[in-house]
């Protein structure tokens, strides 16, 4: 007996109307979409509005500076003697996290930092002829001779002490210091690249100037391979790295620098017999700060 053939089922047609869209290709449902972002002037894709964004960081942005008088940095070195002081004071009691007592502050007086003229910018260009200024007159003999003088004029006994954050940074001051170092050969005090043993040496003979970092030079002066008989002026580079870090804030060489201060310079300083030299801007924020009175 013969098979009956299985009757086909009859072809549904697409439907049409607003139920056509879904039976589009997936091709055809993106392209839509694409029209419809371009063809809607007004459409607000998802998340936050850069635009908006970047207009508020802006707005704050002056907001802060007119706060400021309209700059977020200043040359402290230009200021009074006195605020210099007590911006230095105020950097040493935080970052020795010490407190010094009434008696101990009126041993620090005005002479013992250094006003550079206002009006001329503090980059490695000028450098040389701020360092002029903080030496007086009498510049040139103290900075390019050349001759050793026993009992006054000791080896590895330099008039300039340049600290700076880093050896790239001890380098690019050296360069402005040029007309100096043509007549008297300057000795580079930092770890990279350079033996201690190599520094020595070079600290054997006639140096004026000697540019550096913290760690470097503190421990050239406990081997008594640096000498600070003929120490005159201390400048404190307050160049700030890509991160804004500067050397009272950079905390490993924030630590080295008033380790090197407490044991070595603070004498100097006190005695009379070195000056401190602020190089560079520094935070308006930060010198406010400092300059805020004291409670009791």
């Amino acid at each position: 007996m013969a098979r009956e053939r299985p009757t086909k089922a009859p072809k549904r047609k697409k439907p049409r109307g607003h139920n056509a869209t879904k039976t589009l290709s997936s091709r055809d449902q993106i392209k839509k979409k694409k029209t419809r972002k371009i063809s809607n002037p007004n459409f607000i894709p998802l998340g936050k509005n850069q635009t908006l964004v970047a207009e508020e960081k802006k707005r704050r942005k002056d907001e802060k500076m007119a706060e400021d008088g309209g700059e977020s940095d200043a040359l402290l070195s230009t200021s009074p003697a006195a605020e210099q002081l007590r911006f230095f004071l105020h950097c040493y009691q935080t970052g020795t996290k010490t407190k010094l007592s009434p008696l101990e502050l009126d041993v620090y007086s005005d002479s013992c930092v250094v006003e550079l003229t206002e009006g001329v910018d503090q980059n490695v260009d000028y450098f040389s002829d701020h360092v002029k200024e903080s030496f007086g007159t009498s510049w040139k003999e103290i900075l390019c001779e050349g001759k050793l003088s026993e009992g006054v004029v000791n080896a590895g006994s330099p008039a300039l002490l340049v600290i700076s954050t880093s050896a790239l940074r001890t380098l690019e001051l050296l360069r402005g210091l040029k007309p100096f170092t043509r007549e008297c050969r300057p000795v580079k005090l930092f770890a990279k690249h350079m033996k201690v043993e190599e520094q020595a040496t070079l600290l054997k003979g006639r140096v004026n100037i000697a540019c550096g970092t913290p760690s470097r030079i503190k421990k050239l002066i406990d081997m008594e391979a640096l000498s600070l008989s003929c120490l005159q002026v201390v400048v404190l580079d307050m160049q700030k790295d890509a991160k804004a870090f500067s050397l009272f804030t950079l905390p490993q060489v924030r630590t080295e620098f008033w380790d090197l201060y407490k044991s070595h310079l603070e004498q100097k300083v006190l005695q009379g017999d070195s000056r401190i030299c602020f190089y560079g801007a520094v935070s308006k924020k930060e010198i406010k700060k400092a300059l805020q009175p004291v409670e009791h």
